[in-house]
């Protein structure tokens, strides 16, 4: 554990143990990042006294160890003061709360031994406000819960484990989800309670992506499977005297979930598994169609492999939405021995959660569209590169990886083709920057990660100069499907150039949060008011910001806007990543937008001037405005900061930052002329998550 032994006094000393502890680092490529992980986790931070010995250890310079370690957020140079309290101050959880229970933390520490940091996203956007101790995620946190949640939190036990009771012929099948988001409200108590009971075996699945129905039971029935939701420990024994176990009537009762309208509205491709399998069994992918896309790969060559991917229409989920086929027929163009497919996994916008809930959901189906895409341009080796905020994920793919190895899926001769490709689960260290691909490129390579100038493309010179295929999650994750299935199936979705679904994400201030996969075409009213059921507060909803904490934020007024590429890009935003955060009538949108120039200095990498400098002073500007200090003037000097950031800038950090204060700035010019008015607050959340009156809506 953390700080034990010596460490607990706040002590540090380089020993033979620590040597031996980075030794399987210091042989691996880009092994820094992981050895500096491996310190922390063993002494509780790294000591300025250890950067001689790692330097000597990787033959690089004291300053370059030194540069690395100063640049990531997660990196400690001395003890913490207390139990650390992590609390998410993007925008979705700002919109449900956040600043208050903030503001109650900061008020405690003088009283408490607790440190708090911010941070600004854990994928739980749809159940925030969120904290985090320890690995222990908690939703629906209010500034009254916060200290009884801090304790229930430092005391988790975990995960539950799956459960077959020895009584009976064949036990009742329940799935609880073990997804972050369900387990942040209760989801393992829950699943501990059922697997209790006699004659039930309990398996924890992914979330199907009604959020505001976890924790979300399913039982397994002779007519399918029965839903019950949202469902609390203390519901468990009115469920089984109501007979939930056979499917029996209960007040949280959603029938059979098939048919829920939520699911039953939607057209699932990528998430088609997510929610359905037990993400740890083999066997239940292959059962639901999983490897049949991989085994068409294995007999098709690689060219062919492209030319499909590109008739799919497929382009980068991530946010660029780069066409997928040009991208790997560079890669497979470009001569090389060596090369590699990492997949970006750095998911860091406020809103966006659909990479972390398909890897803790369907992890192999990211595995399979790794693999595929190996066999298509040559690459061997793979690596996923995931946010350190996502623990779960990261074991989830770890586990994943090992029994895809003993399936024949990965390694040496997948499924006895002869054909090998390796897989690597890579940490990230909370620098939202690399979610850049090159700033990732650099992180692998156990560097800062710091941007790298484009030419060249990583696709000619990346990991380790070689030619390197970067695609996001939900990109890869929808390969296995486009080669099952065929191009012409998945380009029939969609419209225009916005080809087969997209994966949205509703958060923030929102009654319904969660997963919605549907074909482009849809409205942005259609996801907010049909799927969302408007906003949690039951207050007007003022606007959405689409394509996180860089996308625009489009009023109210013009959700008619079809939510795919082109119609956004069109109105002067974009789709990015697919999350989609509500706000309501209070929302102060000068704030919102000095939120952003602030986000941009603190996320930085600091290469270029544009970004690093006129983000300050962005947020001076905006001070300044909102003081009514030369206004006018002040405004026209913004409009021409937001020029140089947009045209001068060297990544999409800083030249799309722009975006979110240039939208406040057009559509809500009114707030940047009063002074700060603050938020109202959201209605009081139950530890679970959930607001204490339901909202009633055509989805619920």
């Amino acid at each position: 554990m953390p700080g034990q032994g010596p460490y607990a006094c706040g002590m540090a000393e380089w020993t033979p143990d620590l040597e031996a502890l980075i030794a399987p680092h210091v042989v691996e490529p880009g092994g820094l990042l992981p050895a500096l992980h491996a310190l922390q986790h063993q002494v509780g931070w790294v000591d300025p006294s250890f950067l001689r010995p790692l330097a000597e250890a990787f033959n690089v310079s004291k300053a370059e160890v030194h540069g690395v370690v100063s640049f990531y957020k997660d990196f400690r140079t001395e003890p913490a003061r207390g139990r650390v309290v992590q609390v998410c101050r993007g925008e979705a959880c700002s919109a449900r709360g956040a600043d208050a229970v903030a503001a109650a933390l900061t008020s405690l520490t003088p009283h408490a031994s607790i440190e708090v940091d911010d941070v600004f996203c854990f994928g739980n956007c749809a159940l925030g406000p969120t904290i985090r101790v320890g690995d222990t995620l908690v939703g629906g946190v209010t500034s009254a819960s916060v200290v009884s949640l801090i304790d229930r939190a430092s005391a988790s036990p975990g995960m539950a484990s799956p459960s077959t009771a020895v009584l009976g012929s064949e036990p009742v099948i329940v799935f609880v989800p073990g997804d972050a988001a369900a387990r942040s409200v209760g989801a393992d108590d829950v699943a501990q309670s059922i697997a209790r009971l006699p004659g039930v075996r309990v398996v924890r699945n992914g979330s199907r992506g009604l959020l505001w129905c976890e924790t979300l039971v399913e039982v397994v029935t002779a007519s399918g499977r029965v839903a019950y939701g949202p469902v609390r420990v203390a519901d468990i024994t009115s469920l089984v005297d109501a007979g939930f176990l056979d499917g029996g009537t209960h007040p949280l009762r959603l029938g059979d979930i098939e048919s829920h309208p939520w699911l039953a509205s939607q057209q699932r491709v990528t998430f088609r598994r997510v929610g359905v399998v037990d993400p740890r069994s083999t066997a239940d992918h292959e059962a639901h169609g999983g490897v049949v896309g991989l085994r068409r790969a294995l007999a098709m060559s690689s060219a062919a492999i492209v030319e499909e991917i590109a008739a799919s229409g497929l382009r980068g989920r991530g946010g660029a939405a780069f066409p997928a086929g040009i991208k790997w027929k560079t890669v497979l163009d470009t001569p090389g021995a060596v090369k590699y497919i990492v997949a970006n996994a750095d998911e860091g916008d406020s809103g966006t959660f659909a990479d972390r809930m398909l890897m803790e959901g369907d992890p192999f189906s990211l595995l399979e569209g790794m693999v595929i895409a190996g066999i298509a341009v040559g690459a061997t080796q793979g690596y996923i590169y995931i946010r350190s905020e996502y623990p779960d994920a990261i074991v989830a793919m770890g586990d994943a990886i090992a029994l895809a190895q003993q399936a024949g899926w990965v390694g040496l001769d997948i499924l006895g083709s002869g054909r090998e490709f390796h897989v690597h689960v890579r940490v990230g260290a909370g620098a939202y920057i690399c979610g850049e691909e090159t700033a990732l490129l650099e992180s692998l390579e156990g560097r800062r990660g710091v941007v790298r100038a484009k030419p060249p493309l990583p696709a000619v010179h990346g990991l380790f100069d070689k030619p390197t295929l970067v695609n996001n999650v939900l990109t890869l994750a929808s390969v296995p499907a486009i080669l099952a299935g065929g191009a012409p199936a998945y380009a029939a979705l969609g419209s225009g150039r916005s080809r087969g679904t997209q994966v949205f994400q509703l958060a923030g201030n929102v009654a319904r949060g969660g997963i919605v996969e549907v074909p482009f075409g849809i409205t942005v009213r259609e996801l907010v008011e049909q799927y969302g059921g408007g906003t949690i507060s039951r207050r007007p909803v003022r606007t959405a910001q689409i394509g996180g904490p860089l996308g625009a934020y489009v009023p109210a007024a013009q959700f008619d806007l079809a939510a795919d590429y082109e119609a956004l890009a069109e109105a002067g935003a974009l789709l990015g990543h697919g999350g989609i955060v509500v706000f309501d009538d209070t929302v102060d949108m000068a704030a919102q937008a000095r939120f952003a120039m602030s986000f941009c200095a603190a996320e930085s990498c600091g290469k270029c001037t544009p970004c690093r400098i006129g983000s300050v002073r962005g947020v001076e500007l905006i001070d300044k405005i909102r003081a009514g200090e030369n206004r006018e003037a002040n405004l026209a000097v913004l409009e021409d900061l937001c020029d140089v950031m947009a045209d001068g800038s060297l990544c999409a950090m800083g030249g799309l930052t722009p975006m979110p204060v240039r939208s406040a700035l057009r559509h809500f010019a009114d707030d940047f002329l009063r002074e700060p008015i603050g938020r109202a607050r959201v209605p009081a959340l139950s530890p679970t998550g959930h607001a204490q009156e339901p909202h009633e809506g055509t989805m619920s």
